[in-house]
C-alpha cells in the first residue's frame, strides 16, 4: 500500500525549471502528498549511477515509499516505462533501461508493471517525447503515491526476469587477494566505494592497523599501486594518507583522510575501474 510519500530523484540538476514543474505535476495530482529529494545531481545519462543511489537509499524509507528516479538518455525512444515493486514494499517509477538492476541484484524485485500511457500519462501531452521525467513518471508516481490507482492499475504485467539489466563485474576471491570494480564515489568526498562487500573483504582476516597492497587499473593501464593501511575509521591514518574501510553499504571504501583519492589519483568508476587488495605477508 502506498503512503504519500513521493521521492524523486533525476540526472536534471536544479538549475532550471525542469525538477519544479515534476513537483507542480504531482501536487496537481495530490496536494497532501510528502515530497522529498533523492538528488538531482546524477551525472548526466548515468544509468548505473541511478541505479546505486537507489540502491543506496531505499532500505532506509518506509514500506508503500514510491520513489520516481529518472535517468533516460533513451526518452522518446521504444525503451519501456515501468513501476516495480520491490521485496520490502517500495514502488519504483522508472524507465526500463537499467535502472533496476542494483535493486534486482541486492535488494529484490516481486513485480513489474509497464506504464500504461493511455491511462496513465498527463493529458494533453501525447505529442511531447522529451520530457516523460514530467508528463509520465511524476504524474504516474503521484497517482501511485496518493492511492488514486493501485499497482495492479498502472498496466500490465512484465517477466521480472526480463527487465533491463547492466552488466555487473563478479568480485573475485582467491590466494590472498580480493579483486573488484569501483562502482561509484562518495562524491563531496572523493572516496571510492567499491563492488568488494565487507564479507569478501574479511576473507583476507584484515586487522586493523594491518597494510594491504591496494592496485587499480583503468582497463588495462595501472592508474595507482601502494601499501594502504585498514582502519575503522578516517582518523586511523594521518591527514593526507590513504585507508581502507568498510563504508555505510558494508562495502570496501577507498578514502583520503581529508582529502579526496578520486581527484589526487583521476580515479574514475564504472566497470573498466579494476581494483585489486592483495594480504601483505608477514
Amino acid at each position: 500500500m502506498s503512503n504519500h510519500l513521493l521521492v524523486l530523484q533525476s540526472d536534471f540538476g536544479l538549475v532550471d525549471g525542469a525538477v519544479s514543474a515534476m513537483i507542480g505535476v504531482a501536487l496537481q495530482e495530490a496536494r497532501d502528498l510528502d515530497i522529498h529529494h533523492l538528488t538531482h545531481d546524477i551525472t548526466p545519462y548515468n544509468i548505473f549511477e541511478a541505479s546505486y543511489r537507489l540502491f543506496q537509499t531505499i532500505e532506509y524509507w518506509p514500506s508503500g515509499t514510491t520513489f520516481v528516479s529518472v535517468v533516460d538518455p533513451g526518452v522518446g525512444s521504444k525503451r519501456k516505462s515501468v513501476v516495480a515493486l520491490t521485496q520490502t514494499g517500495q514502488y519504483i517509477v522508472t524507465p526500463d533501461n537499467g535502472t533496476l538492476s542494483y535493486i534486482k541484484k541486492h535488494v529484490g524485485i516481486k513485480a513489474v508493471r509497464e506504464i500504461s500511457e493511455v491511462e496513465n500519462r498527463r493529458k494533453n501531452t501525447e505529442l511531447s517525447y522529451t520530457f516523460h521525467g514530467r508528463d509520465v513518471y511524476a504524474y504516474t508516481g503521484a497517482k501511485l503515491a496518493s492511492g488514486h490507482i493501485s499497482f495492479d492499475e498502472v498496466g500490465p504485467e512484465l517477466s521480472v526476469d526480463h527487465i533491463v539489466e547492466l552488466p555487473v563485474v563478479e568480485t573475485k576471491v582467491k590466494d590472498g587477494a580480493v579483486m573488484g570494480a569501483i562502482d561509484i564515489l562518495d562524491v563531496r568526498f572523493g572516496s571510492l566505494w567499491t563492488s568488494i562487500t565487507r564479507e569478501e573483504f574479511y576473507s583476507l582476516k584484515p586487522e586493523f592497523g594491518q597494510r594491504f597492497e591496494v592496485t587499480i587499473f583503468n582497463n588495462d593501464m595501472l592508474v595507482y599501486q601502494n601499501q594502504v593501511t585498514y582502519g575503522k575509521s578516517f582518523a586511523d591514518v594521518r591527514i593526507g594518507q590513504p585507508l581502507i574501510y568498510i563504508n555505510s553499504l558494508y562495502r570496501v571504501g577507498l578514502a583520503i583522510n581529508q582529502g579526496s583519492f578520486a581527484k589526487a589519483y583521476n580515479v574514475g568508476v564504472g566497470s573498466n575501474w579494476r581494483i585489486d587488495i592483495h594480504r601483505l605477508e608477514n
